[in-house]
Protein backbone atom coordinates (compact mmCIF):
# COMPACT_ATOMS: atom_id res chain seq x y z
CA UNK A 1 0.00 0.00 0.00
CA UNK A 2 1.19 3.44 -0.68
CA UNK A 3 -0.48 6.62 1.03
CA UNK A 4 1.71 8.50 -1.51
CA UNK A 5 0.49 7.56 -4.56
CA UNK A 6 -3.04 7.46 -3.26
CA UNK A 7 -2.18 10.71 -2.19
CA UNK A 8 -0.56 12.00 -5.74
CA UNK A 9 -3.28 10.86 -7.55
CA UNK A 10 -5.66 12.96 -5.83
CA UNK A 11 -3.47 15.69 -5.79
CA UNK A 12 -2.54 15.37 -9.81
CA UNK A 13 -6.41 14.62 -10.74
CA UNK A 14 -7.68 17.41 -8.67
CA UNK A 15 -5.60 20.16 -10.28
CA UNK A 16 -6.67 19.46 -14.09
CA UNK A 17 -10.25 19.70 -15.14
CA UNK A 18 -10.26 17.20 -17.61
CA UNK A 19 -8.84 14.60 -15.68
CA UNK A 20 -11.72 15.52 -13.12
CA UNK A 21 -14.23 15.00 -16.17
CA UNK A 22 -12.44 12.13 -17.52
CA UNK A 23 -12.17 10.72 -13.96
CA UNK A 24 -15.69 11.49 -13.22
CA UNK A 25 -17.12 9.84 -16.39
CA UNK A 26 -14.81 6.96 -16.10
CA UNK A 27 -13.01 6.10 -13.38
CA UNK A 28 -11.56 2.83 -13.67
CA UNK A 29 -9.82 3.60 -17.15
CA UNK A 30 -8.76 6.95 -15.99
CA UNK A 31 -7.12 5.30 -12.97
CA UNK A 32 -5.61 2.31 -15.42
CA UNK A 33 -4.09 5.11 -17.56
CA UNK A 34 -3.22 7.33 -14.74
CA UNK A 35 -1.07 4.10 -13.04
CA UNK A 36 0.32 3.41 -16.62
CA UNK A 37 1.35 7.00 -17.58
CA UNK A 38 1.74 9.26 -14.81
CA UNK A 39 2.32 7.19 -11.55
CA UNK A 40 6.00 7.31 -12.01
CA UNK A 41 6.48 11.04 -12.82
CA UNK A 42 8.10 12.75 -10.35
CA UNK A 43 6.06 16.06 -9.52
CA UNK A 44 7.43 19.27 -10.33
CA UNK A 45 10.03 17.75 -12.65
CA UNK A 46 10.37 17.58 -16.62
CA UNK A 47 9.20 14.30 -18.24
CA UNK A 48 11.84 12.92 -19.01
CA UNK A 49 12.32 11.98 -14.67
CA UNK A 50 10.51 9.20 -13.99
CA UNK A 51 11.01 5.96 -11.06
CA UNK A 52 9.72 2.56 -12.34
CA UNK A 53 8.21 0.97 -9.00
CA UNK A 54 4.91 2.67 -8.31
CA UNK A 55 1.95 0.90 -8.31
CA UNK A 56 -1.27 0.82 -6.62
CA UNK A 57 -2.44 -2.79 -4.92
CA UNK A 58 -5.50 -4.26 -5.84
CA UNK A 59 -8.04 -2.51 -2.71
CA UNK A 60 -6.01 0.93 -3.85
CA UNK A 61 -7.03 0.77 -7.21
CA UNK A 62 -10.82 -0.61 -6.53
CA UNK A 63 -11.28 1.91 -4.26
CA UNK A 64 -10.12 4.87 -6.65
CA UNK A 65 -11.90 2.66 -9.65
CA UNK A 66 -15.25 2.77 -7.84
CA UNK A 67 -15.17 6.46 -6.50
CA UNK A 68 -14.77 4.80 -2.67
CA UNK A 69 -13.56 7.71 -0.78
CA UNK A 70 -14.62 6.12 2.76
CA UNK A 71 -12.46 3.93 1.78
CA UNK A 72 -9.70 5.81 0.40
CA UNK A 73 -9.89 7.25 3.62
CA UNK A 74 -9.17 4.06 5.11
CA UNK A 75 -6.61 3.67 3.38
CA UNK A 76 -5.19 6.56 4.69
CA UNK A 77 -5.29 8.87 1.63
CA UNK A 78 -5.62 12.48 2.83
CA UNK A 79 -9.25 13.81 4.03
CA UNK A 80 -8.49 17.31 2.13
CA UNK A 81 -7.34 15.82 -1.26
CA UNK A 82 -10.47 13.86 -1.09
CA UNK A 83 -12.69 16.06 -0.40
CA UNK A 84 -11.65 18.60 -2.96
CA UNK A 85 -11.37 16.12 -5.77
CA UNK A 86 -14.77 14.67 -4.76
CA UNK A 87 -16.32 17.83 -4.23
CA UNK A 88 -15.13 19.19 -8.07
CA UNK A 89 -16.81 15.88 -9.26
CA UNK A 90 -20.18 15.56 -7.43
CA UNK A 91 -21.32 18.96 -6.02
CA UNK A 92 -23.31 20.04 -9.21
CA UNK A 93 -25.29 16.60 -8.23
CA UNK A 94 -26.24 18.25 -4.97
CA UNK A 95 -28.04 21.68 -3.60
CA UNK A 96 -26.14 23.87 -1.53
CA UNK A 97 -24.17 21.60 0.45
CA UNK A 98 -25.64 18.47 -0.05
CA UNK A 99 -22.23 16.59 -1.09
CA UNK A 100 -19.99 18.19 1.60
CA UNK A 101 -22.85 16.58 4.17
CA UNK A 102 -22.95 13.21 2.17
CA UNK A 103 -19.17 12.59 2.76
CA UNK A 104 -19.65 13.81 6.45
CA UNK A 105 -22.00 11.30 6.42
CA UNK A 106 -20.33 8.42 4.96
CA UNK A 107 -17.39 8.92 6.75
CA UNK A 108 -19.11 8.64 10.27
CA UNK A 109 -18.69 5.77 10.82
CA UNK A 110 -14.80 6.49 12.04
CA UNK A 111 -13.69 7.91 15.05
CA UNK A 112 -10.79 8.64 16.72
CA UNK A 113 -7.52 8.14 16.16
CA UNK A 114 -8.61 8.67 12.15
CA UNK A 115 -6.26 6.09 10.27
CA UNK A 116 -3.01 7.75 9.65
CA UNK A 117 -2.82 9.79 6.71
CA UNK A 118 1.47 10.80 6.83
CA UNK A 119 3.35 9.48 3.98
Amino acid sequence: MSRYLLNKFLFTVDRDPELVERYRADPADTVRWWEDEQANRILNCHGAESSTWLRFDDTERTALSTHDYPALFELGAHPFLTLTLFIAMFERDHDGLGFQLEYARRLAHFSLPYPDITT
